[in-house]
């Protein structure tokens, strides 16, 4: 049919298809630009050629014919039952979620030796943590809970189908007519109020079942509505869209939140539990996080109705970083106190802090008593979450005394606050520091020469303890690199992760015959003494501890960072799980809180 538009030329409504040309014209005459004709019919056919018009026939296919596509859609509906989708598949997604947890409480209650209790919190925990989502999940729908009734109900039509089909075979046989309509309208009438009772109660059950993803849906339409009224109001801010999501899907979502239930759990026990321990439990394959699917954490009656989506989302590629992972344990603390005023506990610090020292920095009990009382100075919050601090309630949310870095993870505030001890001591920017009378508390760490040659022999320990860092994702190993005892230990390390406990053995010795040497196995880590180190200096001229202290930018553009500050600052972020720039980042914002707490006692 020709198109009703108006010609660009003379505004006629009126077109024509010219036979001769095929071409598209108005009633003036002007021809249709860019309008394509293509015939396909054949002309001068031959006097053997026959054109016959064909109508598709509405009638079904015999028994006999072949049943091979029948036997394909079934196994392909087969397919699509088996994975689920929809509201089914987020609530199936939750539950191998929830089983992930379960075998992580019970991997870590023996190896830290928690009590039981700590399966009863992590429980109720999760329970939170699933009602506090953006988008809950749904419950299991209804519709899918009466299938073994459907099936049922299906199974009793299938009989009285066939039933039906034999007594039209013997009506035909028998060539009355008059008892074929009596027999189809006492079937009909029986019938009738069969079906519509199904249909009524197919709509029910739809209806109960597509409640949760009609909310859903209205849910997002709303959170499109507020978005744009939010970029409409606030122009010049930069855009919070795709914030809080991961491929798709919440972060809170994500495999991560369990460790974070994890996190709360040792809060609420008060366990010196550290971010760090758990990605290195993670990285270590010891803790189940990583390819619970591939390993087969996860039942294979569970993950046979996985989507593809749901399967990468479960299978993360790395552990979560200690930021990562402290932020979604901050924001599901303060929901908690917010929404069920639930408080969390504050952190253990006293063993968190002798760590931050002993093993961090490898400091003596001295420095562990400077950071402490910077630390009170500081007024560094041991909360999850710095608003459940006593503290944070006094300050507005514009106001110059809000600090900024208390939302950070307490090993990282007390790594920062240690490493501006040490710039109060040592300096730390190639200018030497000698204390001046014996009272100096300075007297009391090593000298700086010693203390830098302690920290980097403290470093290779830890790093010959890790096989210099071959079981982390993040590394670069070269196998040819690798000494005797290194590769034996790497490749026990992949046989437990990859083949498991059971059978590893057996199958390294089928395919690498070679006797064992002594595998270099490490242990946990100690704090080293620092008694035959030498004292510092008694006499001497020169800078004292604290003055002449030089700040630094936490990025060093510039490169102007002094090679002993760095040297400490990259030993805290490796320490404590972080990059540099956040640390350097963190030691700078205390460095100015501390200046302007010095300028507030100096004016009183």
């Amino acid at each position: 049919m020709a198109p009703r538009r108006r010609c660009p030329t003379c505004g006629s409504r009126q077109w024509h298809k010219e036979p001769s040309s095929g071409l598209i014209a108005c009633s003036e005459g002007h021809l249709l630009q860019n309008y394509r004709n293509e015939a396909t019919d054949a002309e001068d056919l031959g006097h053997h050629a026959l054109r016959k018009r064909t109508l598709k026939s509405g009638r079904k296919k015999k028994e006999g014919g072949s049943k091979a596509n029948e036997k394909r859609s079934l196994v392909d509906h087969a397919l699509w039952d088996a994975v689920y989708h929809g509201a089914r598949g987020r609530y199936h997604y939750f539950e191998c979620l929830q089983l992930l947890l379960r075998k992580q409480v019970a991997t870590l209650i023996p190896l830290w030796g928690l009590p039981a209790e700590f399966e009863i919190i992590c429980r109720d925990v999760w329970a939170l943590h699933l009602d506090l989502l953006p988008n809950p999940p749904p419950a299991e729908p209804y519709r899918y809970a009466q299938e073994v009734r459907d099936a049922e109900v299906q199974g009793d039509k299938d009989v009285d189908e066939g039933n039906e089909k034999r007594k039209e075979k013997e009506s035909e046989d028998d060539d009355s007519s008059s008892e074929e309509d009596s027999d189809d309208d006492s079937q009909e009438e029986v019938k009738g109020p069969r079906a519509e009772d199904d249909s009524e109660l197919a709509a029910l059950l739809r209806v109960n079942s597509d409640v949760d993803e009609s909310s859903t849906e209205e849910e997002e339409e709303e959170d499109k509505d507020k978005s744009s009224t939010r970029k409409g109001k606030d122009k010049g801010k930069k855009s919070n869209k795709g914030i809080g999501r991961m491929r798709g899907r919440h972060v809170y979502e994500s495999p991560a939140s369990t460790i974070a239930v994890l996190v709360v759990a040792c809060w609420t026990l008060r366990v010196p539990a550290l971010c760090r321990d758990f990605t290195r439990l993670i990285e270590s394959y010891e803790l189940p996080y990583l390819d619970p699917v591939v390993r087969h954490l996860l039942p294979t009656s569970m993950t046979s109705h996985l989507t593809k989506h749901n399967i990468q989302a479960l299978s993360p590629y790395h552990a979560p970083s200690a930021q990562a992972l402290h932020a979604l344990a901050s924001r599901l603390s303060k929901l908690m106190n917010s929404t069920y005023g639930i408080f969390t506990p504050e952190a253990n610090a006293a063993p968190i802090l002798w760590r931050v020292v002993s093993q961090g920095l490898g400091g003596t009990p001295m420095l562990y008593k400077m950071t402490k009382r910077l630390a009170q100075i500081l007024s560094l919050p041991l909360t999850l979450h710095y608003t459940l601090a006593a503290v944070a309630g006094k300050f507005g949310e514009h106001d110059a005394e809000r600090h900024v870095h208390d939302n950070v993870a307490p090993e990282v505030a007390l790594m920062a606050t240690g490493i501006v001890v040490l710039k109060m001591v040592y300096g730390l920017d190639g200018r030497p520091r000698v204390p001046g009378d014996a009272a100096d508390m300075a007297r009391g760490l090593p000298r700086l020469d010693v203390y830098l040659a302690g920290l980097r022999r403290l470093e290779e320990e830890e790093k010959a303890r890790s096989c210099g860092g071959m079981f982390d994702a993040r590394a670069d190993v070269c196998m040819g690199d690798l000494s005797e005892e290194m590769m034996d230990e790497y490749l026990g390390f992949s046989s437990r992760v990859l083949i498991g406990e059971g059978s590893g053995d057996a199958v390294l010795e089928r395919y690498f015959p070679i006797a064992r040497g002594d595998v270099h196995r490490g242990g946990e880590i100690e704090s080293k003494s620092w008694r035959p180190l030498e004292a510092t200096v008694e006499d001497g001229s020169g800078l004292r501890p604290g003055e002449g202290y030089r700040m630094y930018r936490a990025r060093d553009v510039e490169g102007t960072m002094a090679s002993e500050y760095g040297a400490v600052v990259r030993r805290g972020a490796q320490w404590a799980g972080v990059s540099v720039s956040d640390l350097g980042g963190v030691v700078e914002a205390y460095e100015r809180r501390a200046t302007r707490w010095w300028d507030r006692e100096r004016r009183q």
